[in-house]
């Protein structure tokens, strides 16, 4: 089975076709990083308008790769939500627009399914239940997966999502954006201990389970905004600076997960979205699953960011249950999973 995904989620512009849902027959991305890094962040008006631009050969890049005409695929999936309005709507209006004229049937994915499913593009089989943290530029979440397609949100950023943190940080050193690639690489030439962020709501309440597994990221955005300040130029502190920074956002999420992990007994946890890219988030989760005695599956790097193949497999998982979608599928900015 071919199934056509298409990913217009933010700022990326993705196609892929996937075969039974996990083997990969061709991917295309077209990236706007360059068009909105002097703005230090996306801009939505922009995104939408590189997406008209580039959708079509990105999808015939796809169709060409992967040496199939438009007829010989299944199906096609679209990212749905949530994300940025106009930018999904490109990508729904053209995987309508194909649909229609192939006469396959429309499926509407959430992205961050999509995210969660990424490992088995990695040859991972998924066991349930499980403890998904997707977290990214627009999202940090913690799900207890029962099964595919049963999902509880147990935690949550109370206001910055970590990739956000990130992207901010990298700017307060005048790394550009995105952020967190340019976090990743100078904090691993720096030292972690000799500048102490605070690492907020990284305590875990015993009482109760609202809140319990919620995290917050702004104020430790101020505390490294002041200590840039008063670290001062040229005085070659950025790359402890940098690594100190990282560590925290890197500790908060685990003792996150690693609580939710035990309180809902699972021995499955996956790591999924744009951060979860970050080379010390993986090295440390690994190692705390190996004490913690859980397994911890992990996309590769290339796979955790915005990408249609991961729309392409959630689309395959829930093709069995015959949930296509109509074609008055709209876009759903704030779709919660």
């Amino acid at each position: 089975m071919l199934i056509l995904g298409i990913e217009t989620s933010c700022d990326e512009t993705a196609a892929a076709v996937v075969s039974d849902g996990r083997v990969i027959v061709s991917e295309e991305l077209a990236t706007q990083s360059g068009v909105h890094g002097k703005y230090g962040g996306v801009v939505p008006e922009l995104a939408s308008r590189g997406h008209v631009e580039t959708i079509d050969r990105v999808v015939s890049r796809a169709l060409e790769k992967a040496g199939v005409d438009s007829g010989a695929v299944n199906a096609v999936a679209v990212t749905a939500g949530p994300g940025l309005a106009g930018a999904l709507l490109v990508g729904i209006s053209f995987a309508k627009a194909f649909a229609y004229a192939l006469g396959r049937p429309l499926m509407g994915i959430n992205h961050l399914e999509g995210h969660i499913v990424a490992p088995i593009l990695s040859g991972h089989e998924l066991r349930y239940p499980a403890i998904a943290l997707i977290v990214s530029g627009g999202h940090t979440h913690l799900y207890y997966v029962e099964a595919f397609g049963r999902y509880r949100l147990i935690g949550r950023t109370i206001d910055d999502a970590a990739g956000e943190a990130f992207d901010k940080a990298a700017s307060c050193l005048g790394l550009g954006y995105p952020g967190g690639p340019a976090i990743d690489h100078l904090g691993a030439q720096g030292d972690s201990t000799r500048f102490v962020f605070p690492r907020p709501m990284m305590r875990v309440s015993p009482h109760g389970v609202h809140g319990r597994f919620d995290m917050s990221f702004s104020g430790l955005k101020t505390a490294f905004v002041k200590a840039v300040r008063e670290s001062g130029p040229g005085n070659g502190a950025h790359a402890d600076l940098a690594a100190g920074f990282q560590q925290a956002v890197v500790d908060v999420l685990i003792e996150k997960t690693v609580a939710a992990a035990g309180f809902y007994k699972v021995r499955e946890v996956i790591l999924g979205g744009g951060v979860a890219a970050n080379s010390r988030l993986r090295v440390v989760m690994t190692e705390r699953a190996v004490l913690e005695g859980f397994r911890v599956v992990l996309p590769t790097p290339r796979h955790c960011t915005d990408n249609a193949a991961m729309i392409a497999v959630a689309a395959f998982h829930r093709s069995s249950a015959d949930l296509s979608s109509s074609l008055d599928l709209n876009a759903e900015p704030s779709w919660s999973l």
